[in-house]
């Protein structure tokens, strides 16, 4: 069954009334028997449209991920570009500290990551030969690391911004001592294909985070417990959101990005995703307004 209009819902009330009260009537007379026997089923049946909660259904979740994950990213977009600005920060950061103190690489990385750097290799280059359990591992590595960058937010927001910052300190350290070892295009050629939904995906959880610290840290005109349940609840719906693409990005990672193709696929690859990946989060449009706008009730906003 479809959803019902306000109107539509507001006969349906009517009649399930109405009926009731003439299954009362055919009670009282004997020989209406069948005709009682008859409402009492109608009525059973039309008991749990009524009354019941809508059960969850598969059009539900894809409707949320076509429709209602891209708008909630659009509403909230300023905590997701302040993520990425934090990650950003990071790595300019680690740029610059391995430039000065080139052992700054090493303490932050390893020696046996720096080693196989030095010597030309690329990391990554294991992973080929167990790429079903590698990607596995991946998608739940990144899953994790989205779900403790959205719930480090809880810490007054200062966990998510640990977290991106440190991230993004990370990449800055590798980018520069691949980059010194003559290994930039073979990095950015790995990154390139997966990163492009990675990356996002953890920015928008990122985002999340500092979106539920909102609710803690300047819950405005509301009560802390009312900007906290408001906040929480757009920032869960981010972090489910960036699930799929999570699961995309550890599958390419491990079956495309480690291989021998041509960089210059793996950049064609990364770029028509980050193409779609745009198209996808700021062209899709919500769903019309639901039952309480409606009534003239205006829908509670995402980020005020």
């Amino acid at each position: 069954m479809t959803a019902l209009a306000h109107e539509e819902l507001r006969e349906l009330a009517l009649l399930y009334r109405q009926t009731a009260a003439d299954l009362s009537a055919a009670r009282e007379n004997a020989a209406n028997a069948q005709l009682a026997a008859y409402l009492n089923q109608l009525l059973g049946r039309a008991h749990n449209l009524v009354y019941t909660a809508r059960p969850a259904r598969r059009r539900s979740l894809v409707t949320f991920y076509t429709r209602t994950f891209p708008q909630i990213f659009r509403d909230t977009w300023a905590y997701t570009a302040a993520a990425a600005g934090l990650f950003a920060i990071g790595a300019v950061a680690g740029w610059l500290l391995s430039v000065a103190d080139p052992g700054f690489e090493r303490f932050v990385l390893g020696g046996a990551m720096i080693d196989t750097i030095e010597r030309r290799e690329m990391w990554t280059h294991s992973i080929v030969s167990i790429k079903p359990l590698a990607s596995s591992a991946i998608m739940t590595n990144n899953l994790s690391v989205a779900f403790a960058a959205f719930a480090a937010g809880a810490l007054a927001g200062l966990g998510t911004i640990y977290m991106m910052l440190f991230n993004g300190l990370l990449i800055g350290v590798i980018a520069t001592a691949c980059s010194r070892a003559g290994m930039a295009v073979a990095l950015w050629s790995f990154v390139a294909s997966h990163g492009v939904l990675e990356l996002p995906a953890i920015f928008i959880a990122g985002g999340a985070g500092l979106l539920l610290a909102r609710g803690i840290v300047a819950p405005g005109p509301l009560s802390r417990r009312d900007a906290l349940a408001e906040s929480g609840a757009a920032a869960i719906r981010l972090l489910l959101g960036v699930f799929p693409l999570l699961v995309i990005a550890g599958l390419i990672e491990g079956f495309v990005s480690p291989t021998a193709i041509d960089p210059a696929v793996k950049f064609v690859i990364g770029g028509s995703l980050l193409a779609l990946l745009t198209l996808y989060l700021l062209t899709v449009r919500a769903e019309p307004p639901m039952l309480n706008e409606q009534r003239g009730h205006k829908a509670p906003a995402y980020d005020r």
